[in-house]
């Protein structure tokens, strides 16, 4: 369960602990079928590092990753840039080792994946850390 948790939704918190009747000990958490359905679709895209590099830096799409972060372009101070958002205050630190730039703008910590020749490896740590799950069309993200 622990790899999941994080994908599993809020709504209900509780864990449930069973035996069987041959004495086997299985712990969970209830989960609607929707979810299920949704958590088992085997349509996970793939993309490499430099094609995910070029297509968010199109401006079109966003890229979802596990544990609700989304990479998609920004223009900061009349640049574009690729910026990670939807991290947690305990994800900074790794993130940061992976080798994003954190900038703080407007008092709000942001996270920016280097731009050039340099940005590709640093989104490939990020995307193996966190695998891509959607790709959306940025209007409808």
């Amino acid at each position: 369960m622990l790899p999941i948790w994080k994908r599993l939704p809020d709504d209900s918190m509780r864990v449930y602990r069973l035996q069987t009747d041959v004495g086997e000990r299985i712990i969970g958490r209830l989960v609607s079928p929707a979810w299920v359905a949704q958590a088992t679709q085997v349509d996970i895209p793939t993309l490499g590092p430099a094609d995910a590099f070029v297509t968010v830096l199109d401006g079109r799409t966003v890229l979802q990753l596990q544990d609700g972060l989304e990479l998609r372009r920004v223009k900061v101070m009349g640049n574009f840039r690729v910026e990670l958002s939807g991290f947690t205050e305990g994800m900074i630190d790794r993130l940061k080792a992976t080798g994003l730039i954190s900038e703080i703008i407007s008092w709000k910590l942001r996270l920016f994946v280097p731009p050039g020749v340099e940005g590709t490896p640093i989104l490939a740590k990020v995307i193996e850390r966190y695998p891509l799950i959607r790709i959306v069309d940025r209007a409808a993200a």
